[in-house]
C-alpha cells in the first residue's frame, strides 16, 4: 500500500485533495497534527516517508518542501505554480501530449498546471503543434472562474453577510498583465504571452476560458472543420473531450462543469471570428482533479479512480 503525504493540507486544493483521497483503501494518508504540520524536522520525516508527496503550498514553501526530499523514491506532485516551467519537472496534463500518461507515470517531479492556464493551453496547444497558428500570433484569451479560485480569503468575503456590492457582479483583475499564470501559456504552447482577461464571478466554482482568432490568424490552408478534428482526435477521453454541443440554446454557463472532474473542448463562430472554449471546473480539472488524477497514473490504477466524471 502506497504512502501519501499532503503538504499544506489545510488549504482549498490541499483540502480537497486529502477529502478525495480519505475514503481510498488502496492508500494510506500520512498526516500530521495541527502544531507538527509547522514544524519543519516533522515535514521533512513526512515528505521522505512518503511514496507521493502532494505540495499543496505557495511558491516559497513548495521549493523548500522539495530541497528537504533526501528520498530518492518519493515522487512529488505539486500543485503550486513554483515549477510549472522548469524543463526537469513534467507537466501534468497527459491529455495533452501524445505519451503524456507514460510521461507521469515514469516522472519523480510532476506539476499540475493552474486553472486558468489549463484550458488556454488546452485550445492552444494543439493548434501551435500543427501549425494551424504562428507562434508570432497575438491571442486574446478570456477566463471566468468561481471565486474559490482565490483561496481562504476571497471565498471569506464572497461568503460573508455583509459583503462589500461590488462582489455580486463579476471582476476582472490581473490588469497590469502580470498573472502567474502567463509564463506557463507562454511556456506550454510556445506563443507570444496573451493579453489575458481573468474574471471572478459570485459562483462558488466553475470556469470557462476563452480564445478568439480571427480566419486570418489560421495558417496552412487550415479551416475551422480543421480545428474541430484537431481537437476531437486529441480529446477524446473520459475526462478530456470534444463536444460540438457545449452551449445551452446559444448561452454557455461557466458553471456547466461544475462540481465535475471533466472539461469539455469547443468551437464556436463562424468563419471569419472563431471562438475556441473551454469549460471545466477550477476545482477539478483545474487543480485537486488533475492532481488527483496524476496520483492515479503515476500508482498505476485507473486514472479516473475517485474522480467525478
Amino acid at each position: 500500500m502506497k504512502k501519501i503525504f499532503i503538504d499544506g493540507k489545510a488549504g482549498t486544493t490541499g483540502l480537497r485533495i486529502y477529502e478525495r483521497l480519505q475514503g481510498r483503501s488502496d492508500i494510506e494518508l500520512l498526516t500530521l497534527s495541527e502544531q507538527d504540520r509547522k514544524d519543519p524536522a516533522c515535514r521533512k520525516a513526512m515528505l521522505n516517508a512518503a511514496d507521493v508527496a502532494f505540495l499543496c503550498l505557495p511558491d516559497d514553501a513548495a521549493r523548500e518542501s522539495v530541497s528537504m526530499i533526501e528520498n530518492p523514491d518519493t515522487v512529488v506532485i505539486d500543485t503550486s505554480t513554483a515549477h510549472r516551467t522548469n524543463p526537469d519537472w513534467t507537466y501534468g496534463f497527459p491529455e495533452l501530449f501524445l505519451n503524456g500518461e507514460h510521461s507521469i507515470a515514469s516522472s519523480k517531479r510532476i506539476a499540475v498546471p493552474g486553472c486558468h492556464a489549463s484550458g488556454y493551453i488546452a485550445l492552444v496547444h494543439p493548434l501551435a503543434a500543427h501549425g494551424i497558428i504562428d507562434k508570432s500570433v497575438n491571442l486574446v484569451c478570456h477566463s471566468i472562474t468561481g471565486y474559490s479560485g482565490g483561496g481562504k480569503k476571497m471565498i471569506a468575503q464572497y461568503e460573508d453577510a455583509e459583503r462589500d456590492n461590488l462582489l455580486n457582479a463579476p471582476r476582472q483583475y490581473a490588469l497590469t498583465q502580470q498573472h502567474k499564470h502567463i509564463p506557463e501559456m507562454v511556456a506550454w504552447t510556445g506563443i507570444n504571452a496573451p493579453i489575458f482577461c481573468p474574471i471572478v464571478a459570485d459562483f462558488y466554482s466553475g470556469m470557462a476560458v476563452t480564445v478568439g482568432l480571427f480566419a486570418s490568424d489560421i495558417k496552412n490552408g487550415a479551416t475551422v472543420d480543421d480545428i474541430k478534428n484537431i481537437y476531437r482526435e486529441r480529446y477524446n477521453s473520459k475526462i478530456v473531450s470534444f463536444t460540438d454541443t457545449a452551449d445551452e440554446d446559444g448561452l454557455y454557463s461557466a458553471l456547466g462543469l461544475g462540481g465535475t472532474d471533466r472539461m469539455e473542448v469547443s468551437v464556436f463562430g463562424n468563419d471569419e471570428r472563431i471562438l475556441l472554449t473551454a469549460r471545466y471546473d477550477n476545482l477539478g480539472k483545474g487543480a485537486s482533479g488533475a492532481a488527483i488524477e496524476c496520483l492515479n497514473i503515476v500508482l498505476g490504477v485507473d486514472k479516473t479512480t475517485g474522480l467525478e466524471l
